[in-house]
C-alpha cells in the first residue's frame, strides 16, 4: 500500500479539501482508497458525508486503543473509497500518547497489512504527534500551499520537520509533490508566490494548480467531494489532473483490478 500524508502545519491552505478530493479522484481511476482523517475537527469525514454519529470506531480507537483497521473502517458513498474517521477524542490524543511506547509509530502500526493500493492521510495543522506519525508512517508526503505570502515561511518550516522525520524515524519517506492551492489568476501577488516556489523547489512543485473555485467550498455542506458534487467545475477538474500527476511520480504504480 502507498501511504500519503497531506500535510501543512498552516491552516487554511487546502489541506483537507486536496486529501478528499485527491482519494475521490484515485478511487474513480480504479484504486482501492482508504482516506484516514487524522483532524480532531473531522473535516474529512463531514465532507464525505461521515455523520457525526455514524462513527464508530475512529482514528483515535486505532491510535490509542489499539482496535483493528477492519473495526475502524467506514464505507463511503464513493465506490472503492473507505474512510477511518475522526471524532472530538483525537484532540486528547497527543496527551494519551506522549506516555506510550513508540509513540510516534502508533499509527503506522495501526495501518500495517491494511488491503488498498493507495491510503491518504490528512493531518492536523500542526506538527505536534499525529503528524508525526502520519510522517512515520507515510512512504510520501504531499504538501498543500496556498499562494499566498506567508507560504514560503511555512514550507520551510514543515521542511525541517521532514528532514528529522527522516532522519529518526522514516528514512524512506519522500516527498512526492507540492501543491498550489487557492490560485486567484487575478491577484498578482499569487503570481509571484507561485514563481517564487517553482524558483525555488523546481520540478517538486505540481503543474496542475487548483483555482479559487466556490464549488470546492460549496460541496463539504453537501457531505460530497467536490468531484462528485460538480465534476465539471475548475476545481474538479484541477485535482483530477493533479492525481492523474500524482499517479505518474508514484514508482510503484498499482493500479486495481
Amino acid at each position: 500500500m502507498i501511504t500519503i500524508a497531506v500535510a501543512n502545519q498552516k491552516g487554511g491552505v487546502g489541506k483537507t479539501t486536496s486529501a478528499v478530493n485527491l482519494a475521490t479522484a484515485m478511487a474513480a481511476m480504479g484504486w482501492r482508497t482508504l482516506l484516514v482523517d487524522l483532524d480532531p475537527q473531522g473535516n474529512a469525514s463531514t465532507g464525505l458525508g461521515v455523520n457525526a454519529e455514524d462513527r464508530g470506531n475512529s482514528s483515535y480507537e486505532l491510535l490509542v486503543d489499539g482496535i483493528s483497521i477492519e473495526e475502524c473502517v467506514v464505507a463511503t458513498a464513493i465506490p472503492n473509497l473507505d474512510l477511518i474517521p475522526a471524532k472530538v477524542d483525537l484532540s486528547g490524543a497527543e496527551i494519551e500518547m506522549v506516555e506510550m511506547h513508540d509513540r510516534t509509530g502508533l499509527l503506522g502500526a495501526g495501518l500495517a497489512g491494511a488491503n488498498y493500493d493507495i491510503c491518504f492521510i490528512d493531518c492536523p495543522p500542526s506538527l505536534g504527534l499525529l503528524t508525526l506519525n502520519a510522517l512515520t508512517a507515510a512512504s510520501r508526503l504531499l504538501v498543500p500551499l496556498q499562494c499566498e505570502f506567508y507560504a514560503l515561511e511555512g514550507l520551510s518550516q514543515l521542511l525541517r520537520t521532514v528532514e528529522q522525520v527522516r532522519e529518526r524515524f522514516n528514512p524512506e519517506m519522500e516527498i512526492v509533490g507540492i501543491a498550489l492551492t487557492m490560485f486567484d489568476r487575478r491577484n498578482r501577488l499569487t503570481d509571484q508566490v507561485s514563481d517564487d516556489v517553482r524558483g525555488v523547489l523546481g520540478k517538486l512543485v505540481f503543474d496542475a494548480v487548483v483555482p479559487r473555485n466556490v464549488r470546492l467550498s460549496e460541496a463539504p455542506s453537501h457531505g460530497l467531494p467536490a468531484i462528485v458534487y460538480d465534476h465539471n467545475c475548475s476545481g474538479s477538474r484541477a485535482y483530477m489532473d493533479l492525481a492523474r500527476e500524482l499517479i505518474e511520480r508514484l514508482p510503484e504504480r498499482r493500479k486495481a483490478a
